[in-house]
């Protein structure tokens, strides 16, 4: 599904040209030597490029900053082994018992119950808890906590999401850019006989814009529910106990909120949505989490 990602913008930027093309910003008068049609292939392959660097620049700043900004925006803190052997020894048991590598353990001093995997390579591959998960869920529920966790790690989860997150930050920006690009053109260049075909071109490229930012936020959501069963199961498998986690999941749901979370990148890593949400069909559609009540159920059924 991540392939879509590139594609959607790919697919739009095309698009952008042929309605330059057609509504008056005739991309044939800058190649007067191609045809109409090879003009906008031209300029597509000249604009191309552009958009690839800036997905590589938009792509190198989130690795090396990916880390930084999620501890920073969740006030996470590293959590010393002498402070809780509990939690180490829980840890350190899953990961002996499914061949991984000791990640770094992190505490949120919330009382809230919630818990996240982070990190995108093996130097700085994290699990997050918040004080309330460790001081209220029993061993059993805590440990099919950390093992879902853990399960995000093992399956490149964070990597998946980092990929999903950028490109949707990507289309955002070209939308608003190309969108003031387009509202301040038909200004400067525009005479009286391009003022329709200059606002038609705004409308069809803001409607093609927010066609494809809806598009990449619900395959983004689409992707963040689907790791979430994804890792319910390997929990499940990594303990051998289901119940544990659907135990875990019922007094979670509760109470997650998170009070230092406040953008949704951030809060689809969580085990459960740490921000308030009503319940709606708007809500549910553009959830980052399937709903707890069937995940239980999913659980159940193991």
């Amino acid at each position: 599904m991540l392939i879509l990602f590139p594609c959607v913008i790919l697919m739009l930027t095309w698009l952008g040209i042929v309605a330059f093309n057609t509504f008056g910003y005739n991309t044939h008068t800058s190649y007067p030597e191609y045809s109409v049609q090879s003009a906008e292939t031209v300029g597509f392959l000249g604009v191309a490029p552009w958009v690839f660097g800036v997905c590589m620049i938009w792509f190198i700043i989130a690795y090396f900053s990916h880390t930084f900004i999620i501890n920073k925006v969740t006030r996470a803190r590293p959590l010393e082994r002498m402070e809780n052997k509990r939690v180490y020894n829980l840890v350190e048991n899953l990961c002996m018992a499914s061949g991984m590598q000791m990640p770094i353990v992190n505490v949120i001093e919330d009382d809230s119950l919630n818990a996240f995997a982070s990190g995108i390579n093996k130097k700085n591959q994290t699990v997050t808890l918040s004080r309330g998960i460790i001081n209220t869920l029993n061993d059993r529920e805590l440990e099919a906590v950390i093992a879902h966790e853990l399960t995000h790690i093992r399956n490149h989860d964070v990597k998946v999401m980092m990929v999903a997150i950028v490109f949707v930050g990507i289309f955002s920006f070209l939308t608003q850019f190309l969108s003031r690009v387009l509202i301040q053109r038909p200004r400067v260049s525009a005479g009286k006989n391009d003022k329709g075909s200059g606002a038609l071109l705004i409308a069809l490229i803001l409607v093609l814009a927010a066609i494809g930012y809806a598009i990449t936020i619900l395959m983004k959501l689409a992707i963040s529910r689907k790791r979430e069963y994804m890792a319910d199961a390997g929990s499940a498998e990594m303990t051998k106990n289901p119940a544990g986690l659907a135990s875990a999941l019922r007094k979670i749901s509760k109470d997650p909120l998170i009070e230092a979370v406040e953008q949704n990148d951030v809060a689809q890593l969580f085990i459960e949505n740490p921000m308030k949400k009503g319940a709606s069909f708007l809500n549910e559609l553009f959830a980052t989490h399937p709903p707890i009540e069937k995940r239980i159920a999913f659980l159940e059924q193991l």
